[in-house]
C-alpha cells in the first residue's frame, strides 16, 4: 500500500521532477485513515495531492505522499429550482463542471476548465469570470487529522476570501476535504457575461441570448486561446494573487502611473497582477528553464520542461521583487510551496 521512493512527476502540473520518499494512493476513507494511522505512529510529514495543479516542489518530499482518488457523484433535488450536488474529493474539477451541465444545473459554467480536483476548490476559494467556490457552495465533509472524525463544513464556517479559506489559515495541515457539496440551479439559471471577454466571445460565436452551456464553451475558449495547456507545457495556471491595496496608495500609484487598472472594493482596490508584471517587463521573458508565458504574464512556465522546482521559485522572486521596486506592491504566491 505504502511505496518508497515514488517520483511526483505525475502528479503535478509544473512536471517538476521531486521525489516522495514514501507515497500512497487511498480510494476511500477507511483506506485514508488506516494509513494515517500508520504514518502518525511514524510520525512523517504527510503531504496531500489531488490533482497537482495548485503546488510547486521545490525540493524532494521527506514525508508520506498521500493522493487521494476518491470519487463519486451524488445529486439530492431540493424542490423545483434548486439541487444539492456532492462530489468527492478525487473527482477532476472540469469533468464535474461538464457533468452538471449535461444535467443543466447552473452555477458552475463561469469555472470550467479550471485544473484540479474538486476537494481542493474549497481551499483557495477557487473562482473565474465573476464567480468563486463561495457563491455556489454548500458544504463540505471533512477528515480532521487529530481526531481522524468527520466533520461538515458550511460557508460560515470556511471562512472563504479571495483565494483563501480556512484551510489555508489556521486550519492548514488539520483537515482534509472529503467531499464538496454545491447547491446549484435546475432552472431559473442567473447568467453572468459581464466579466472579462465573455460577452465578446458570446457575440463572435452568434449568441445574444446565452445559455449555461454557452457561457461555458465561451469560457472555455478564451482559457484555451490565452493559456498553456498543462499536459503540453508545464504550469499551474495563475502564480501569483491580484493584490489588494488602500485606495489612497492607488490614487498616489494613479498619479504617477497614469494607465494602472484597479478595481475599487470599499476602502480598497485590487489591482491586477498580470498588468503589474507585463509593465515591469516580465511578459514572455525566459531565464533558463522557466518562463513567464508569452500571452498570460500571470501563468509561469517549465518552459523546457527541465526546470527544477527551486529554479521556478526563483523565477518567481525575481518578479515579486522587480513589481515591488517600480510599483510598491509586493505580490503574492497563489501557488503552494512544498
Amino acid at each position: 500500500m505504502i511505496q518508497e521512493n515514488i517520483s511526483l512527476k505525475p502528479f503535478n502540473t509544473f512536471g517538476v521532477d521531486a521525489s516522495a520518499r514514501y507515497f500512497a494512493e487511498v480510494n476511500s476513507v477507511e483506506e485514508l485513515i488506516e494509513i494515517f494511522k500508520l504514518s502518525n505512529s511514524q510520525t512523517l510529514p504527510l503531504l496531500f495531492i489531488g490533482g497537482g495543479s495548485n503546488i510547486l516542489l521545490t525540493k524532494d518530499f521527506e514525508g508520506l505522499a498521500i493522493r487521494l482518488n476518491l470519487k463519486g457523484i451524488s445529486e439530492e433535488i431540493i424542490d423545483e429550482n434548486q439541487v444539492l450536488v456532492t462530489a468527492k474529493a478525487g473527482e477532476n474539477w472540469h469533468q464535474f463542471v461538464m457533468f452538471c451541465l449535461e444535467k443543466n444545473y447552473g452555477g458552475l459554467e463561469n469555472l470550467s476548465l479550471i485544473p484540479g480536483n474538486v476537494g481542493t476548490s474549497p481551499m483557495q476559494n477557487i473562482g473565474a469570470y465573476g464567480t468563486e467556490i463561495k457563491d455556489i457552495f454548500e458544504s463540505c465533509k471533512v477528515l480532521n487529522l487529530e481526531t481522524l472524525e468527520i466533520e461538515i463544513f458550511d460557508l460560515k464556517k470556511c471562512r472563504f476570501g479571495y483565494r483563501d479559506s480556512i484551510f489555508k489559515q489556521e486550519g492548514k495541515g488539520k483537515y482534509v476535504i472529503l467531499e464538496v457539496t454545491f447547491k446549484l440551479t435546475r432552472e431559473n439559471h442567473k447568467i453572468d457575461v459581464e466579466y472579462g471577454a465573455i460577452k465578446s466571445e458570446l457575440e463572435n460565436l452568434g449568441i445574444f441570448n446565452p445559455t449555461i452551456q454557452d457561457v461555458s464553451k465561451a469560457v472555455i475558449n478564451i482559457r484555451q486561446s490565452k493559456l498553456p495547456d498543462p499536459k503540453v507545457t508545464g504550469n499551474a495556471g495563475s502564480f501569483f494573487k491580484n493584490p489588494t491595496i488602500p485606495s489612497t496608495q492607488f490614487e498616489a500609484l494613479k498619479q504617477k502611473f497614469e494607465n494602472i487598472p484597479g478595481y475599487p472594493n470599499g476602502e480598497f482596490v485590487k489591482v491586477p497582477a498580470g498588468w503589474l508584471i507585463e509593465q515591469s517587463g516580465w511578459k514572455g521573458k525566459q531565464i533558463g528553464n522557466v518562463a513567464s508565458h508569452k500571452l498570460q504574464a500571470l501563468v509561469i512556465i517549465n518552459a523546457t520542461g527541465n526546470a527544477t522546482g527551486k529554479e521556478i521559485f526563483d523565477f518567481s522572486t525575481m518578479i515579486i521583487d522587480s513589481v515591488n521596486e517600480k510599483y510598491g506592491i509586493e505580490l503574492e504566491r497563489e501557488v503552494n510551496i512544498i
